[in-house]
């Protein structure tokens, strides 16, 4: 198995710094997601990993070999792209056959690597069909099938299942676990899509604007965001956060906004002024009705079956809470509500950073 590693990577397009000086190392047989909104350079990323395009500055290696001047045929990565990019003309097994064909493998051993492969992936009663008999979730089989025949080192994912349905995604991020754990290869995959990336990937590299943000497993990046853009990017609905003052005295921080203060026990800050521009943070699932909270009017409700949805104003700040859906809620009730203090997020205004110096307990 192989590794990858991004040495203080660059990409310019012109005088647009696509990817700026980052820094990534991949394991050998991690399954690691690049995420990130559209624009943030993650798919550039991976195409430079494939050869597509040349870094600016910077080295990549896969295993021990530095590849900047390696060509993509020559690299052993396999890439499945969003669209399918199947032959249309061709069979199943023609399709999954063709990287092998391109390089003169033998026919006897040809055949019995597409064997393998649609065993492997359970396109083995599909392989006289052709693409336009098949389902988007069978198409994109085949299209991984391709990949994985010609037994690369690494395999580059970008956004592959974007063109499905929400049910096909569900079946079929399952089915990529899966492989994952029965191949052990190395696996990047990229994609804008949260719930992809924090259910499948041993460790996310979130990006924005070209540059890495955080590269940890999900449950710590969900649990302990570096900065605000990482809050507020991950989960869904996504983590309130709120600005204000944070104001200190001999008996602790306290957090205050438009009339509204909230003490900040169990949260430290590493700064020491006596009052400092910041933004809390808290998740929709850590807001509670509680008789000790703050009063807050319902402005939306959102039944989900499983949860509710809850929107509401408080003193001027809107904020959502993930609440129990036995709960009769309705607009413009008024009741209280507080985050829980073990919960709280804090960030400096100024940069982002994040501030709280000890992990929330679960």
């Amino acid at each position: 198995m192989t590794g990858v590693r991004f040495d203080n990577i660059s990409k310019f397009f012109g005088n647009v710094r696509a990817v700026d000086e980052l820094q990534l190392s991949i394991e050998s047989g991690e399954f690691v997601s690049i995420l990130g909104p559209s624009g943030c350079g993650k798919t550039t990323l991976l195409r430079m990993l494939a050869g597509l395009e040349r870094p600016s500055e910077g080295r990549i290696s896969i295993g021990d070999r530095v590849v900047n001047e390696i060509s993509p045929a020559d690299r052993n990565v396999a890439m499945v792209f969003q669209s399918y990019a199947l032959y249309p003309h061709m069979t199943v097994a023609s399709n999954i056959e063709y990287p092998l064909k391109k390089r003169r493998v033998p026919k006897p051993e040809r055949a019995e690597r597409v064997r393998r492969t649609a065993k492997l992936l359970q396109l083995e009663s599909l392989l006289d069909r052709k693409p336009r008999e098949l389902s988007g979730g069978q198409q994109q089989r085949v299209a991984l099938g391709r990949a994985l025949v010609r037994d690369p080192d690494v395999f580059l994912m970008d956004e592959p299942l974007s063109n499905l349905d929400a049910k096909l995604r569900s079946l079929m991020r399952a089915e990529l676990i899966q492989l994952h754990r029965r191949i052990g290869r190395t696996m990047i995959y990229v994609t804008h899509d949260q719930l992809e990336a924090m259910t499948m990937s041993n460790r996310i590299a979130v990006m924005h604007d070209g540059r890495l943000q955080q590269f940890a497993t999900p449950e710590e990046i969900y649990a302990q965001p570096v900065n605000d853009f990482v809050a507020g990017f991950i989960g869904m609905p996504p983590m309130n956060l709120i600005e204000g003052k944070l104001c200190r005295d001999e008996n602790g921080a306290i957090f205050r906004r438009n009339g509204w203060s909230l003490n900040l026990w169990g949260t430290s800050a590493q700064e020491e002024d006596s009052e400092q521009a910041v933004r809390i943070g808290f998740r929709p699932e850590h807001l509670l009705l509680t008789d000790s909270g703050d009063e807050a009017r319902v402005t939306v409700v959102e039944p989900t079956g499983h949860e509710l949805i809850v929107v509401f104003d408080l003193q001027g700040n809107r904020i959502v809470g993930r609440l129990d859906p036995e709960l009769q809620l309705k607009p413009d009730d008024v009741v209280k509500v507080a985050p829980r203090s073990d919960r709280i997020h804090v960030f400096a205004a100024a940069d982002g950073r994040r501030m709280n110096t000890t992990r929330p307990e679960a």
